[in-house]
């Protein structure tokens, strides 16, 4: 068998970040495929209405809701996705906390930046002295 190298493919119940628009950063679930350019959307529990999204405004996650029949209504979905925890599975991803301190370290104010700065430079200060601490003792 020969591997591809997409391991991720598009189809009915796969998670889908939307990386433009409006709703760009919130999380949708594919419902059905309209054709080669778009897919059916939804997003019952993030607040994205339903609606057709072109594919290249959306990024495939590896996340797949099972058995999510083609064509599900709203509740359906809703009810999918609450009995899957997919929503809490994405939390827990690499991939949705690297965004979510993002958005904490943009809305950070000036004081919170200063603040940090001062941090920092207290961990450099002690990595630092423990090293040539090391350093000293192995000489």
């Amino acid at each position: 068998m020969v591997q591809g190298a997409f391991k991720r493919q598009v189809e009915v119940g796969r998670v889908v970040l939307l990386n433009y628009g409006a709703d760009s950063g919130k999380l949708a679930v594919i419902v059905d495929i309209v054709d080669h350019n778009r897919a059916l959307i939804d997003g019952p529990t993030t607040g994205v209405a339903r609606q057709a999204y072109p594919y290249r405004r959306l990024t495939l996650t590896s996340l797949v809701v099972k058995g999510l029949p083609r064509a599900a209504g709203q509740k359906v979905v809703k009810k999918y996705l609450e009995k899957n925890a997919t929503i809490a599975a994405w939390e827990k991803t690499a991939w949705a906390q690297k965004l979510a301190q993002r958005e904490t370290r943009a809305n950070l104010s000036d004081f919170d930046r200063f603040k940090l700065m001062k941090f920092k430079a207290q961990r450099r200060f002690a990595t630092r002295t423990a090293v040539a601490q090391a350093k000293k003792q192995a000489a």
